[in-house]
């Protein structure tokens, strides 16, 4: 009775489209949960994230839970997670993509799953790391590590959603460091991030993480442009 009165005076709404949700509903309502363009990259084992890296990075598995479309669903629930404090859609989007990886044989190998980093001052400003929610509930779901104190981003740099493929690469390997390398030796390491649009951005995480001996790489983000 209490949770019923609190909906009718604050009614929880989708994060999507703002409409009130329905009492079996979580954070997305059904009508934006079917709009949402799923790509099933695991499922199909698509190799649109290998593309996006090819001769630049080796990596074992990639995939994107939707496609992210200008002014779109996606781009809407990425914004709210992002700027507007609301982590639990990490949550939400955490546990569908690991609820689905988590029956596949090629991903029950991880062993680590590790975000991508933000650097001390933009994470002070935010308060939180958007991927976290997400990267944890994924390791929850495939029985995995979760580690952000490994991965660390060294350079304080501006935002790259306006900044071409050039200079989203320039010096990328000089962003990020790596903490003790001998605990992912030998390791399966899953890179999760929101959204994977040139590629830069991972192929630095990618390259310092393979300072540690005998890694393997996967990449799982929320979305692919």
């Amino acid at each position: 009775m209490l949770q019923s009165l609190l909906n009718l005076f604050f009614p929880k709404v989708c994060y999507a489209c703002y409409q009130p949700l329905m009492a079996q509903e979580d954070a997305i309502c059904i009508h934006c949960r079917n709009a949402l363009p799923i790509t099933n990259f695991h499922f199909d084992h698509n190799p649109a994230i290998k593309k996006v890296l090819y001769g630049r990075a080796d990596i074992e598995q990639g995939t994107a839970l939707f496609r992210f479309e200008k002014k779109g669903l996606v781009q809407q629930l990425i914004h709210e997670l992002k700027y507007k404090g609301h982590q639990y859609i990490g949550e939400v989007l955490g546990d569908w993509l690991g609820g689905e990886l988590k029956n596949l044989p090629e991903w029950q190998t991880i062993d680590v799953v590790i975000p991508v980093p933000m650097h001390k001052k933009k994470l002070r400003k935010r308060g939180y790391n958007q991927v976290t929610k997400f990267g944890q509930r994924i390791a929850l779901a495939l029985d995995a590590a979760y580690r952000e104190d490994l991965l660390l981003k060294v350079v304080h740099t501006k935002s790259q959603v306006k900044k071409t493929r050039s200079e989203r690469a320039q010096n990328i390997n000089d962003l990020y460091a790596l903490e003790r390398p001998q605990e992912l030796s030998g390791k399966h390491i899953l890179i999760v991030d929101d959204l994977i649009t040139t590629g830069a951005t991972l192929e630095g995480c990618i390259n310092i993480l393979k300072q540690a001996e005998n890694v393997k790489i996967s990449i799982a983000t929320m979305a692919i442009a």
